[in-house]
């Protein structure tokens, strides 16, 4: 049963981790996003640059109980993403796009050594090629679809790349809420949807999930925003295939986590600098962790 146990810690860290923690601009993601989830950009190109930290010691089965197994699981990424937003004015409705893609390492040590695993490559490409969004008063809504395609070489277990062997696509839709004339306050979430087809050399398919990503916060004298972001995840579909191990059959993701954040737009550098630690609080089927996230935007043209 342990050796049953170690395996399937190899296929939920690799489908989970090796996964999850090598996108941003892409809210695949848990905890990446944060304070701006549902806020538009202004008119303008934009390029960041992104470092990240992942690390578990433990991993909860479907019920949300501890796995009686020693791990220690840990992913560095590396990444740089591009985005660019146009104002349509007749319309009042901004038009995006985003592209990100990722270098990352990914490590997986157990007290069973079939089940460890040590990946370092290319990641997976995001693609955001339509954003659609509107500007109510003390508001903003944006509705978008995205997609992430197998770029990043897949290897089962050993020294390989991080990507998944699969596309994936993702419906997404939400807001940002300013509750003062300053906007100074505010509340933002996104909605999302991700579909996720079969793996290219395997005949293993991942499960439909939904999440919520967002924060509140406040802005503080006009160049920090200070507030708590968190995240929320929900497989709403089973894995299935012949390579699924029996032990996972039915086996649902649940995620729940949060963690402070710290913007500061230098505006010398138009550029802006974001700092987000998130923790998970609730796990099922999957490793329970941190992340740590360092990234700076600057606006290439147009906004300052």
């Amino acid at each position: 049963m342990r050796t049953r146990l170690a395996v399937a810690v190899l296929v939920v860290f690799a489908g989970n981790v090796a996964r999850a923690q090598t996108q941003d601009l892409g809210h695949k993601t848990l905890g990446t996003v944060g304070l701006d989830a549902g806020t538009l950009q202004e008119t303008g190109l934009y390029a960041v640059y992104a470092l990240g930290a992942y690390r578990s010691d433990r991993i909860f089965d479907r019920t949300g109980a501890r796995i009686p197994l020693d791990i220690d699981a840990s992913a560095f990424v590396s990444l740089f993403g591009i985005s660019g937003s146009y104002e349509l004015p007749r319309l009042h409705t901004w038009v995006s796009a985003t592209f990100t893609a990722p270098v990352a390492r990914v490590s997986l040590s157990t007290d069973d050594p079939r089940a460890s695993l040590d990946r370092f490559g290319f990641g997976d490409i995001y693609a955001e090629p339509l954003q659609l969004g509107w500007r109510p008063p003390r508001s903003n809504v944006i509705v978008a679809y995205g997609f992430y395609a197998p770029t990043g070489r897949l290897e089962p277990g050993g020294r390989g790349g991080v990507g998944e062997g699969q596309w994936t696509h993702q419906l997404s839709a939400g807001g940002t809420v300013w509750f003062d004339k300053g906007r100074r306050w505010k509340l933002s979430a996104l909605f999302s949807y991700s579909h996720n087809e079969r793996k290219l050399n395997l005949d293993l398919q991942r499960g439909d999930s939904v999440q919520i990503e967002g924060g509140a916060g406040v802005k503080l004298a006009r160049v920090v925003d200070l507030g708590v972001a968190g995240y929320a995840l929900w497989q709403v579909t089973d894995d299935r295939g012949s390579a699924l191990p029996p032990i996972l059959a039915g086996a649902r993701d649940v995620d729940y986590g949060l963690g402070p954040e710290l913007d500061v737009t230098v505006r010398s550098l138009r550029s802006k600098i974001s700092v987000r630690y998130t923790h998970d609080v609730v796990a099922h089927s999957r490793p329970f962790g941190s992340l740590v996230l360092v990234a700076i935007g600057v606006s290439v043209w147009g906004a300052q």
